[in-house]
């Protein structure tokens, strides 16, 4: 059996309490002999919700043996409500336990630096891995079962029934819903997100006409009943006059046709996209990832694709698909499209020689022009966010799902986290508020000159006249609360810790397997280090005088079948974006490990 590090697991504590588990408190006493692994998630975290899909065969295939305890690690302000998160467990259909910490006590007492992150715990109550962002599930597959033949040996291992318990269902005519669509007859079209179908509505948005999709995650073309979706999205009308979808979640673009009610497949393959995957190509051959929302602008269909934080287009006249914004690189820079960085991008509004982006993650509202050059016109960064209005340049959002143009100029922002309506206006640059006490808007419609709003958390319609004047909030501005990274002054040693996992090895067939690329916010951060590379391992150069700030790394590595006689050996990609806030002290680290995979054995 292979020789692991062995460090004793730390409690498991959360002021919020724990969810799917019938109202019991667990300990980890409780969970002795079963492998326990810890996600350490938050729900606005797109790469998150990946991990629990990526999760869900591993769950269902050792659930005998395996507890998954979920550890909901808040970013943003309404995270660490309570009803949020319970909306969130069940919004994404999270079948495992799921422990409330709003305060971060857990997170901090495994030194957990990144959304999302993994931790494997023995039987017999020991951490032997970590593993943060994608790509890990096989690897800790392989982990698991070594982990079920050494204990069972030993006979540390217990199986049977685990500790969830699924929370009574609530009969709703929508779940969570996500974005909407004005028909021609005034009726409306809702993706009914947790429900994987959509759903028609009348004129009213409440009586149900009918719906599309058999109403269980899947994927499959056909009629109303034989038609599956998983997590649908974002809808646009086509030039033929379908409707196109965003799948988010089979990472791909379907077409309806309300005529026929007949569903197809125009773009991706069912695949979620990785570094090195093809960026262009014919639509039904091209990976893609999360795709959030999609517009019509130009003479593309855009897609706002959420989980490699780009811009993609989709020609229907040449049936191809190509990035035409964004590097996958996560965070706020503006400039060319090959150059501009954005940060899950979710929402798109096509108005005059603009296309809108709603921003979620740097809390921002976007726009791409003609040349396809990206501008930012509210926002500043990952890391602040709030209630503010005022000059662009003072306003804050606070994870905004969805754009909606309104006839005026202005745009309409679904302010999700904030539950709150803005409006934007390009003219005088300034941000307002139209409407507050709504519930997790994520879009909204423009008709006959009301606004008509998706509020998710609500399972509703909600129809709103757009006020004469604009609603008054008193100013909240955040920061992101996680503690700061003491460093010392000079040469900050950054090591990315990464093990492949066991019976496989790096990559090399094709050149370097690891890719390591790394920023600053301020830029002035960093003196030297910053920039692309090849090896996981780098030396910075703090500058004088900069005494705070926080550093983007992301990572990458690719692992295949260690087998010289396996011509096809099975590969994997490893890769998580970290942002690191860094305080400089005198007395500060000189080293700063992040684990992609595996134990940071130097301590």
């Amino acid at each position: 059996m292979t020789a692991r590090a062995r460090v004793r697991a730390p409690e498991l504590i959360g002021k919020g309490g724990w969810l799917n588990t019938g109202d019991r408190q667990y300990t980890l006493a409780d969970l002795r002999g079963r492998i326990v692994i810890l996600d350490f998630w938050t729900f606005c975290c797109v790469n998150c919700l990946h991990v629990l899909d990526e999760l869900r065969e591993l769950e269902e295939k050792h659930r005998d043996t395996v507890v998954i305890i979920g550890v909901h690690s808040p970013k943003f302000v309404h995270e660490a409500e309570h009803q949020a998160v319970v909306d969130a467990v069940e919004r994404y259909e999270v079948h495992h336990p799921v422990l409330d910490d709003p305060e971060l006590a857990t997170w901090k007492q495994y030194a957990v630096r990144a959304w999302p992150t993994l931790v494997v715990v023995d039987p017999e109550g020991y951490v032997v891995a970590q593993h943060a962002g994608e790509g890990h599930a096989h690897a800790i597959e392989k982990l698991v079962e070594e982990l079920e033949a050494e204990h069972a040996a030993k006979g540390t291992l217990h199986r049977g029934d685990g500790p969830y318990v699924a929370p009574e269902p609530v009969a709703t005519h929508l779940r969570f819903p996500g974005k909407a669509l004005a028909l021609p007859d005034g009726g409306f079209l809702v993706s009914d997100t947790t429900r994987h179908r959509l759903v028609e509505l009348d004129a009213d948005g409440e009586t149900v006409r009918g719906h599309f999709g058999a109403g269980e995650r899947g994927f499959a073309d056909g009629g109303r009943e034989e038609a599956r979706f998983s997590e649908p999205q974002g809808l646009a009308v086509l030039p033929d006059g379908r409707i196109a979808v965003a799948d988010t979640v089979n990472h791909a673009i379907r077409a309806l046709d309300l005529a026929t009610g007949v569903t197809t497949t125009l773009a991706g393959t069912g695949r979620q996209w990785w570094q090195g995957s093809a960026t262009s190509g014919p639509a039904t051959e091209v990976d893609l990832s999360s795709p959030w929302d999609i517009a019509w602008f130009g003479d593309r269909l855009w897609i706002a694709m959420a989980g490699v934080h780009q811009l993609w287009t989709y020609d229907p006249g040449q049936g191809t698909v190509r990035v035409a914004a964004g590097t996958t690189n996560e965070g706020l820079v503006d400039g060319p499209g090959d150059e501009a960085w954005f940060a899950q991008p979710s929402g798109l509004a096509a108005a005059g020689d603009r296309l809108w982006v709603a921003d979620s993650e740097t809390s921002s509202l976007r726009y791409v022009d003609p040349e396809g050059a990206v501008h930012t016109a509210v926002g500043t960064g990952l890391f602040d966010f709030g209630h503010r209005d005022g000059p662009a340049e003072q306003a804050l959002f606070q994870h905004p799902l969805g754009v909606t143009a309104l006839p005026d100029g202005s745009v309409a922002v679904s302010d999700t986290y904030n539950h709150a309506l803005r409006r934007y206006d390009p003219e005088s640059g300034e941000v307002t508020t139209l409407a507050t006490d709504l519930r997790e808007p994520s879009d909204a419609v423009l008709v006959d000159g009301d606004l008509v709003v998706v509020e998710s958390a609500r399972h509703r319609l909600t129809r709103l006249r757009l006020p004469e004047e604009a609603v008054r909030v008193a100013d909240r501005a955040h920061r992101t609360q996680r503690a700061a990274t003491e460093v010392a002054a000079g040469t900050l040693r950054l090591d990315v810790v990464f093990q492949a996992p066991a019976g496989q090895k790096l990559d090399t067939r094709y050149g370097p397997s690891t890719r390591l690329l790394v920023s600053s916010t301020p830029p002035e951060l960093l003196a030297e280090g910053s920039g692309q590379g090849t090896d996981l391992g780098r030396d910075l150069v703090l500058a004088d005088g900069v005494t705070e700030g926080v550093l983007h790394v992301s990572a990458m590595a690719a692992s295949c079948d260690d087998d010289p006689d396996n011509e096809y050996p099975a590969c994997h990609v490893h890769q998580q974006d970290w942002g690191v806030p860094v305080s400089v002290t005198a007395g500060g680290t000189s080293r700063l490990p992040l684990v992609l995979a595996g134990m940071d054995d130097r301590g």
